[in-house]
């Protein structure tokens, strides 16, 4: 191995162990090749029906997917973000009002907020599972305020207890961007716990090719337990109409398509095993990585599963992006989500956030390092990534 560089000191450390297959971040095809034979007949059924658009498969999806998250409605439609649009259009909230994002997420949240003529409103994040805090949710709630939307990030819910609390104490719809945390669950009240997304008003999912239960492209879902709701989300999803031509509500061309519809009912079988996998793969970054020092591992609120859409580590001050940097040399790929906090993006600025208002997200930006975690990762090839981090730091302390 290639001795590599700090402050100039080349550090010459003992070779590692090479893996026997190149490591991905996500492996899809190694995913889609476990079950071709099911994809291909799924898609073939499709093709023989030639319904592309709401054909049979998107509202068999729809039923499966509502089974399986203990009962909810879904409404499927194009892509995450607009399910996140529909669920903010179906609370009918006046031009202004205020809505709570999470200063740490993918910008989508604040996006969908924005798009429709709504104010994001930041609030700060937890700084060991990275969700919303509910006291600064607190803090964040004005007059003005209409909703709160919790994401839960990287694959564990954020606390449902204390928001839907807030929630209810201030009046406030609870929507839930479940984008990353497909099959979590929340422990409501001893003995009864609930899936992630089904909580609050509306719950939202995307089905992005990299999540865990993703699409061959675009695709999202909604998800509610009130009938009404679940209707007029379906009429905003498809131009605000039931019946062709004949439109009660101003709303969107959003429709999951049929093949995107059938793939995902394939996939949705085999999420439960893939969900378990990724666990697995968790527990062994656990082990391996537990005592090396300047890694703080995910944490785990154990009111929640967590689903580990990604394995997450925080890195001491002023070593990530050598660290990644490092593993990039070792054949190891790894991200930041998110490198940028939403209030600090260019386009967001008009809503006069400064540096510093969020500490706990703008330090996350600066130390958060996202680990290969999929269904496919072989254990060999997590304890080359593990030996990988453990150099980094061996190497520093040399």
């Amino acid at each position: 191995m290639a001795g590599f560089i700090f402050d100039q000191n080349p550090l010459f450390l003992p070779p590692l162990p090479t893996p026997t297959a190149p490591i991905h971040l996500l492996d899809l095809a190694a995913q889609h090749a476990a079950i071709q034979p099911e994809l291909d007949a799924a898609l073939q059924q499709v093709l023989r029906q030639a319904a592309f658009i709401q054909g049979p498969a998107v509202g068999e999806f729809a039923q499966e997917l509502g089974a399986y998250l203990g009962g909810a409605q879904v409404i499927p439609c194009g892509n995450g973000t607009d399910a996140l649009q529909l669920a903010l259009m179906s609370l009918r909230l006046p031009a202004g009002a205020e809505v709570i994002v999470p200063a740490f997420t993918y910008v989508a949240t604040m996006e969908a907020v924005a798009i429709l003529g709504l104010r994001p409103v930041c609030a700060d994040v937890l700084p060991d599972t990275f969700n919303l805090d509910p006291a600064a949710v607190a803090a964040a709630i004005t007059p003005r305020t209409g909703a709160i939307i919790a994401v839960h990030l990287f694959g564990q819910c954020a606390d449902l207890t204390a928001l839907t609390a807030l929630a209810r104490q201030h009046q406030l719809a609870l929507i839930e961007d479940n984008a990353q945390a497909i099959g979590a669950t929340w422990q409501l009240t001893e003995g009864k716990a609930a899936f992630a997304g089904t909580v609050g008003e509306v719950g939202t999912t995307s089905f992005f090719p990299s999540k865990n239960l993703g699409a061959l492209g675009d695709g999202g879902a909604l998800f509610t337990r009130d009938a009404a709701r679940a209707t007029y989300l379906r009429q905003l999803a498809n131009h605000g109409q039931t019946r062709k031509y004949y439109h009660e509500h101003i709303g969107l061309n959003s429709r999951l398509d049929t093949l995107q519809a059938a793939v995902l009912q394939v996939k949705l079988r085999h999420l439960p095993v893939w969900t378990a996998a990724r666990q697995r793969g968790a527990a062994h970054y656990d082990e391996a990585l537990g005592a090396v020092p300047g890694v703080q591992l995910p944490v785990r609120d154990p009111r929640s599963t967590h689903v580990f859409h990604q394995y997450t580590v925080t890195v001491e001050a002023g070593q990530r992006d050598a660290l990644q940097a490092f593993l990039r040399e070792q054949g190891v790929p790894s991200v930041v989500y998110y490198p940028v906090p939403t209030h600090l993006q260019p386009a967001y600025q008009y809503l006069g956030y400064q540096a510093g208002q969020f500490p706990v997200a703008e330090a996350l930006c600066r130390t958060v390092l996202s680990l290969p975690i999929h269904p496919s990762l072989m254990p060999e090839q997590q304890g080359y990534i593990a030996a990988a981090v453990r150099a980094f730091f061996a190497g520093r302390s040399s």
